[in-house]
Formats: C-alpha cells, structure tokens, sequence
C-alpha cells in the first residue's frame, strides 16, 4: 500500500473512529508498510468479538511481532480462524513457554493444511523447558532450553570384543495381512494351504505326521514383492517375524559366523511360532563352486543346510522362508526335501493387481475422486509392486510441490498419476529376459516351469 492511500485512511478514520472495518483496513496497512507500533495502538481500542476471523488473524500477527503473545491469544480464541490461526496459535504458545499446548496447535494446524509445515517451529515446540531462574518471590523469570537432541549416548554391550555371543535378533512388531498384499491371489492360497493350516490346525496335521514349519523358497523378479508376502505370511500365521540380514551372520572372524547363524536358529526355536526370513539367501546359500572352494565360506552354508534338518535338529514351529531373485545361483542342496523343499515363483503383478497395488499405496494420502485406478493398471504394464510404488510417491512429490507453491492443499489425483507415470520406468525386463534363457536352457527338474508359464500367458 502506497504512502498516499495510507493518509487517506488515516484521514478517513479520524471522521470515522467507530467504523471498525475501516479501521482494520488501517492497521493491515500500517503493518504491512512496517509501521507496527501505530497499528498496535489502534488495537487497543478493538473488540476481539466483533472482528471476523480474517480481522483476528491479523491483529494475532501484530500483537505476535509485539512479542504481546497473551493478547494474540485472546483474538485467536474470538473467531474460528483455521488452519493459520492454529499456526499463529502454536507461535504464540511457544513464546509463552507452553509446549505441550503449542505442539497440539501444530500439529492440528498441519493436519488441515499441510502446506503450513515448519520443521523449525516444530523442533523448537519439542524441546522440553525447564525453568533456570526464580525471582525472590519464587515467580520464573528465565529458562533454559533442553533440545531433544541433548541424550547421552548409550555404549552397547560387548563393544569392541568380537568373540562376543551375537545379541539376539529383534522380532517385528509390525502386523502385516494377506490383505495388505496387492495381487498374487493363487501364491495366497498355496501359502495358506501348504504353511498357514498346519501352524493354525496343529492337531490334525499332527495325526498326519504332518509338523508345522519347514523351509520355502520364493523367487522371482526384485520389487514383487517377496518380502511383504513373507511378513504376511508370519501374519497370518500368528508368528514372531525375524527379518535376518546377511550382515546378522557374515563375520570376518573365522567361526562366527556359524556362531550367529546358530544362535538366530536357536532363538526361533525358543521363541516358536517363529518365521526366519532370509533376504538375498543366495548371499549366504550360493552356489560352493562359484566361490572358488572357500573353507569359510563352505563351513557357512553346511551350517545353514545342519540347522534346517540336521539331526537332533528340532524346527517344529519355525518357518524358514529365502527369497532370491537368481535362484539359479542357490546351491542345488538347499533345494531338497527337507529343506527349501516348497518353491514359490513370485510373478509381476498383473493387471489387477497392478490396480489394487496402486489402491493400497494410496489409502492415507490425500486424494482427488478422479482417479481412475484400472487405467492406471492399464498404462504399466510390466511394472513390479516396487515401481507402482515409486510412482505413487513421485505424484505425491508433485502434488506437494503444488501445494507449496499454491499455498493450499493440492490433493493426488489422475494429473499427477499421468505425470509420474510418464517419468517412470518398469523393472522386471530384464530379470525376466534372464530368466527366459534359464526356463529354455537349464530347466532341471522342471524347477522354472512356472516361469514358462508365466512367459507364455503373457507373451515371450
């Protein structure tokens, strides 16, 4: 606002000192033009009750750059002002030493409009305050800061010696169902049938001579979802989910990793019904003649095959299910009965699928009622459960940057999909390329048959 229309409204306020209107016109102009003392003077004569919410959020602002965060209050408290009046809220809260309040201000305030978030008003909100200073009445006068950041480190047992017992692995806490799992509705039912019933009917699996647990081996192409399937599967079955990385086990001291790889096994079976899940088995389970006849090595993967059915050996409630994406590189004693005796091919994702993968990605965010999800499913084909992913998150990426830019909430809808799917890029070709020559060529046993199958229903 110009210099001239500021005299004017002051003119115009001086004849007129009881229109209210005009004169919030007159303090919004002074603000603005930095003359914040003059339009904190003509607030002490307004009524919070009588201004709109607009009026209110902008005498919050000037009283807040007053530092007078008690009056800002009262003129929030007058009027529903929104997501930016639970903003100014959390401002003023802050300044007035009250997190807690402040922080649920925040908070509620990004739920509305997610475009108002502060990183550095919420950190600041976080930090815990202690009073550091009392007048001699007792009344506070000073504080002192203590960020969340302010922790001693906690040395972890065992540091620093090798040959220590490896601590024990943490199971998941996360409950995952089928119904979190996108598509792959007849690996479902085999997974049900052959693993789930006998760890849910123990008693007539038990007449059979039929024992819970055993070990499964899912393949197939990366991002379809193998891992998930595994966490379900420990869903369903009501079982502890152990998540084992090769770097739980591989140890550069010799023995140690045998050592480790007993103890996870020796911990499942404490712990029954229990799900060892083994990620990239063929890290730990390769084949011995591709490792140019390494001892240590060698001793590794004989200690893996002793823990699944050696003798003395009691797996009863433990399921070991290993996930590859070459299982062509597994060695061939893993393969056997007794051990990963159930092999699974886990395939792209068609286009159902596809569809329901991309509608479970989106439960949560912030969408618009226009997309269309089967033509979604129809424009990737080919794409892994790990791509429709990605490309959820790209059009959540541009519907934030939308947001930012708009100063308002831009939901996800069929604008954004189409972008991010244009960017995007299908994963499986080449894995399936690979795995054509091996079905052809090297097919032993039928082991890849499913492949074949998969290849020649959905064209070669």
């Amino acid at each position: 606002m110009d210099k001239e229309t500021l005299q004017s409204l002051r003119l115009a306020y001086g004849q007129s000192p009881d229109n209210t209107a005009l004169r919030m016109v007159l303090v919004r102009g002074l603000f603005e033009n930095g003359e914040a003392q003059e339009a904190l003077a003509l607030l002490d004569g307004s009524d919070a009750q009588q201004l709109e919410a607009a009026d209110c959020l902008l005498a919050a602002r000037v009283l807040l750059a007053a530092e007078d965060a008690e009056r800002a209050l009262g003129f929030l408290a007058a009027a529903d002002c929104g997501a930016e009046g639970l903003l100014l809220r959390a401002r003023a809260c802050l300044a007035l030493h009250d997190h807690e309040a402040g922080l649920a201000a925040y908070r509620e305030a990004v739920a509305q409009n997610a475009s108002l978030e502060d990183p550095d008003l919420e950190k600041s909100l976080s930090a815990r305050v202690t009073p550091a200073k009392t007048d001699d009445d007792g009344k506070v006068v000073g504080f002192r800061v203590i960020s969340n950041e302010d922790k001693v480190p906690v040395a972890a047992a065992g540091d620093g010696d090798e040959n220590d017992a490896p601590p024990p692995i943490e199971p998941s806490r996360a409950s995952i169902r089928f119904s979190d799992v996108g598509g792959l509705e007849e690996v479902k039912k085999i997974i049900h049938r052959k693993i789930i019933l006998p760890f849910q009917k123990p008693a007539i699996f038990a007449k059979f001579r039929r024992k819970a647990g055993g070990g499964v081996l899912m393949y197939g192409p990366p991002g379809c979802g193998k891992t998930l399937l595994a966490q379900a599967t420990a869903g369903e079955c009501g079982a502890k989910f152990y998540n084992v990385a090769i770097s739980d086990i591989l140890d550069m001291w010799l023995g140690n990793s045998e050592k480790k790889l007993h103890a996870i096994f020796e911990q499942a079976r404490r712990t029954a019904p229990a799900v060892l899940f083994f990620d990239e088995l063929e890290g730990l389970a390769g084949k011995r003649q591709y490792e140019n006849s390494s001892a240590a090595v060698s001793k590794t993967i004989s200690q893996f095959l002793s823990e699944m059915d050696g003798f003395a050996k009691n797996n009863t409630g433990v399921l070991v299910i290993g996930a590859t994406n070459v299982p062509w590189s597994v060695d061939a004693a893993f393969r056997r009965p007794g051990r990963f005796d159930r092999v699974l091919f886990i395939p792209p994702p068609d286009r159902e699928a596809r569809a329901a993968i991309f509608k479970i990605h989106m439960e949560g965010r912030p969408a618009a009622g226009d997309i269309d999800f089967d033509a979604l499913a129809r424009g990737s084909s080919g794409f892994s459960g790990a791509d429709i992913e990605n490309v959820v998150e790209t059009a959540c990426d541009i519907a934030i940057e939308e947001s930012l830019s708009g100063g308002h909430e831009v939901p996800v809808g069929m604008a954004q999909m189409k972008a991010a799917l244009k960017e995007a890029r299908q994963t499986t070709g080449e894995w399936l390329s690979t795995a054509r020559n091996y079905a052809r060529y090297s097919n032993e046993g039928g082991q890849y048959d499913e492949v074949i199958a998969f290849l020649q229903k959905h064209g070669e």
